[in-house]
């Protein structure tokens, strides 16, 4: 039997079961947040740039967000749990194209990327630890390859997927009482993706990248701890898109703009040194689908610091180049790279040594793909 969502006129955003504020939508569709008052004397800016911790109603812009703030349309769905949510909703005779961003934001409730929550919530994200893998994987793969499906384990997909981002089918898992992203292959991926971007994160941890802990489940489903979670509370996380409002579907981040804002919010060069080598190790091995969905930053014991690194293997960017340019450049030389690196702080010896470190590496394992 269908159901219907009834009309939400106001969302609570909690932080840590702290009231942050209030999202009401305009009647032009656009959130508008004000900050608890409590919220400000105690807490901080949930978004620096676009949401100063002040008093007072600020108003989203209608893009790039259709009229969201960045930091919580990074709690919505996005590419393969945008689709699982469509799905399971069609299921129960709702069109998914009718509700609002507060109802959106609703049925996400207490299951978002990072730390906040909204009220009132519709959601029930009970991970489960017991899931079969493979009967998961069985499953993505007949809904990659059917727009109508909507079979009787969307419910366990739906409640697995959460909030999921990015193209591939994955769900959140539990697995030795810790939870993990676990990733399935889509239909335009080699046979061995899981294997491939496992090795890949095992050499970005020999180039000196932060990484979470991964491991593959039934020895070829790529899983990667989350990095939002500890075993005791959840981690406030934006990406660069919800940080900066970037479009992270178009080229529109340069890692000159990244870098100077991971000093500004990280105030750490060596923060920003962290990410020049992650850029560094995306162009070696040709990873460039590095948009600003691909970078993050948490707020952690009363400062900003740069989210360990994720998605990093080779693949195709926008239109065969890198979707954050280098200098400007989507096809980066050599030094296009050394000047980013001036910009930003770091010395001609530092950013040579790290380039050439990671490419001799990157040499000795087999993965180099692009020579600078």
């Amino acid at each position: 039997m269908a159901f219907t969502i009834d009309n939400i006129p106001l969302i609570e955003v909690l932080y840590h079961n702290t009231r942050v504020g209030r999202i009401a939508q305009t009647p032009q569709q656009l959130c508008a947040f004000e900050y608890d008052a409590e919220f400000i004397q105690n807490g901080f800016s949930i978004s620096p740039y676009f949401l100063p911790l002040r008093q007072g109603l600020m108003i989203a812009k209608p893009q790039p967000f259709g009229g969201n703030f960045g930091v919580f349309n990074d709690s919505l769905p996005d590419g393969w749990g945008t689709i699982i949510l469509h799905r399971y909703l069609l299921s129960k005779g709702i069109i998914a194209s009718h509700l609002t961003i507060l109802q959106r934001l609703a049925l996400i409730g207490s299951g978002g990327r990072g730390a906040l929550e909204y009220k009132p919530s519709l959601s029930s994200y009970p991970l489960s630890d017991s899931i079969n893998i493979n009967e998961i994987a069985d499953e993505c793969s007949k809904i990659h390859n059917s727009e109508e499906y909507t079979g009787t384990s969307i419910q366990t997909l739906h409640t697995q997927a959460g909030s999921s981002g990015g193209a591939r089918p994955k769900v959140f898992v539990r697995h030795q009482n810790k939870e993990w992203l676990v990733k399935f292959k889509a239909h335009v991926d080699p046979t061995h993706i899981g294997h491939i971007e496992y090795e890949y994160a095992r050499i970005a941890q020999l180039c000196g990248i932060i990484m979470p802990q991964t491991r593959l489940f039934e020895n070829k489903y790529f899983g990667v701890e989350r990095f939002d979670r500890t075993e005791s509370h959840k981690i406030h996380t934006i990406t660069a898109a919800g940080l900066l409002h970037a479009d992270y579907r178009i080229p529109s981040l340069d890692y000159e703009q990244l870098l100077t804002v991971c000093l500004q919010l990280t105030k750490n060069m060596e923060e920003v040194f962290q990410l020049f080598r992650r850029m560094v190790f995306n162009v070696i091995i040709s990873n460039r689908d590095d948009h600003a969905n691909n970078f993050s930053f948490q707020h952690t014991n009363n400062q900003w610091k740069l989210s360990p690194a994720y998605d990093m293997l080779p693949s195709t960017g926008f239109n065969g180049f890198h979707t954050t340019t280098i200098n400007g450049q989507g096809n980066p030389t050599k030094a296009d790279i050394l000047t980013v690196a001036k910009q930003v702080g770091i010395t001609n010896k530092q950013a040579n040594h790290c380039i050439d470190e990671i490419r001799e590496i990157c040499k000795k394992e087999q993965t180099v793909n692009y020579e600078i």
